[in-house]
């Protein structure tokens, strides 16, 4: 579990632009942008990184395929992730591109030191290569020659390179690792690694010779950087980092690195690797999410079963989209997910319960105009399992679930929330509360009290989540005039 420090780093991933934004990109970048938003809440120096990986020969052939250059390609999806991003309400502190001048200048002046201090060689590979990874494959990764995650044929590669020597890391990134100074979480993803660096880490090619598209290799210009090395460097150069001296950046290392299982491997061995030969901190812990799945289905642009983030903020509004989405994965694990479901989910939490919870509340009171929205005694009277934090106290009854910030359960600290939401409106149904405002208004009265302490908790404990709704809450319990927060679909 980490700790909270005065500053926060978090990264995603940069992903890659041959495709548009999925809904997997889309959750691990509004995992980190509910993690930044609730760190600024405790007023932390926070710095959020993502941004996208532009080089390589895969990017090459899709933009040949669109018969565009490769930089008109690049640029066009570049904008196409930020065009989402900003749609998803998403704050990122920078967005990096591997293709901008400074990130490029300090990836050739790293490995240009690297080099000189005898951490990179020259040599000859010989592997079975999956372009849709761009990685280099073992034979305990293929499956009748495929790779397992794209299911596509492996191609066996033999050429001269350069090789960087990780093999050399291995006792240490193993010592690391298993003693939690690089944490990696779920626990069954921290195995999966030390069980492959047990194994023995073998020094890894980091250029390729006929692979134009990318960034030359200084010290041989007859080669291109190999992309995993050029994405890598991302996570510092997006700190500003030019790669000039042996100083890492202030906000430096990440508290968290999100990213799906799929990239995990290099994450916990090249990354770490390159770091502890240039003298760098490692981050303090990646944290690996699930994947989606569509009626028990891999989702594939080929079984046409593809939900994009554009289409769920179409259907659902931003604030209706960000939850569906936090609340699917559970924590490390894999989320089935359908349109049908989708709309069950939406209508039962969003417009059945705290919709209905806001209006009823409000409507009620109008012949009262309680104001009193910050007495936490009143709420606590109803909800006598709640424990009060002094560092947590002005955030908000509902931010007892801390712990599981910390964890990244983020799915369970939004159950935590509904919780409360389902009591509130069972509470009025059980107190029978419109006829109680006719033969009872003094009991309405305290009653709707405690109703609106509960909602303007409620309204701070979503707010990393559901920022917009969150500030609508807030201005109908200030103003007592209510609009519909989410129309049932």
């Amino acid at each position: 579990m980490f700790r909270i420090n005065e500053k926060f780093y978090i990264t995603t991933p940069i992903y890659y632009v041959n495709e548009r934004p999925h809904i997997g990109n889309a959750y691990t970048t509004c995992v980190a942008d509910v993690l930044a938003r609730w760190q600024k809440i405790q007023n932390k120096k926070v710095f959020f990184l993502t941004g996208t990986d532009e080089h390589g020969q895969k990017i090459a052939a899709a933009a040949a395929a669109a018969s565009k250059s490769e930089k008109q390609f690049v640029d066009e999806k570049a904008k196409a992730f930020q065009d989402i991003w900003r749609r998803l309400n998403i704050n990122y502190d920078n967005f990096l591109r591997t293709t901008d001048q400074n990130h490029i200048h300090a990836v050739e002046k790293m490995l240009q030191k690297l080099y000189e201090r005898n951490f990179i060689y020259k040599g000859e590979y010989e592997g079975w290569y999956c372009v849709s990874c761009e990685q280099y494959k073992t034979k305990e990764d293929l499956v009748n020659g495929q790779c397992q995650e794209h299911n596509t044929k492996a191609v066996l590669m033999k050429e001269e390179s350069y090789f960087f020597k990780l093999s050399q890391f291995t006792k240490i990134l193993e010592k690391k690792i298993s003693s939690d100074k690089l944490e990696i979480y779920p626990k069954e993803r921290k195995n999966e690694v030390l069980g492959f660096i047990r194994k023995g880490l073998k020094d890894i090619s980091i250029s390729r010779k006929n692979v134009k598209w990318g960034i030359p290799l200084p010290f041989d210009k007859n080669y291109t950087t190999y992309v995993w090395v050029d994405a890598f460097l991302n996570y510092l150069t997006g700190l500003g980092w030019n790669g000039k001296d042996d100083n890492y950046p202030e906000m430096w290392p990440p508290e968290i690195q999100l990213m799906a299982k799929d990239i995990l491997r290099v994450h916990a061995t090249i990354w770490p690797g390159i770091l502890l030969a240039f003298g760098f901190p490692l981050p303090k812990k990646i944290f690996v999410h699930g994947y989606f799945t569509i009626n028990g289905q891999k989702i594939s642009k080929s079984l046409g079963n593809v939900i994009w983030p554009e289409e769920l903020i179409q259907k659902f509004g931003v604030d209706g989209t960000r939850y569906l989405l936090m609340s699917s994965l559970s924590y490390g694990q894999d989320g089935d997910i359908s349109w049908k479901r989708l709309v069950e989910k939406y209508n039962a939490d969003l417009a059945n319960g705290l919709g209905n919870l806001v209006s009823r509340v409000t409507k009620l009171n109008e012949g009262f105009k309680i104001n009193k929205f910050d007495s936490i005694a009143s709420a606590a009277k109803i909800i006598k399992d709640i424990k009060v934090k002094k560092k947590t106290k002005d955030l908000g009854l509902l931010y007892r679930e801390i712990k599981l910030y910390e964890e990244i359960k983020l799915k369970e600290v939004l159950e935590e929330i509904w919780k409360k939401v389902a009591w509130a409106n069972k509470y009025i149904e059980d107190k029978k509360l419109w006829e109680l405002v006719k033969t009872d208004p003094k009991g309405a009265k305290k009653a709707l009290t405690e109703l609106l302490s509960l909602i303007s908790q409620i309204a701070e404990a979503i707010a990393p989540f559901l920022p917009e709704t969150s500030e609508k809450i807030k201005e109908i319990l200030k103003t007592g005039k209510s609009e519909p927060l989410f129309p049932r679909v």
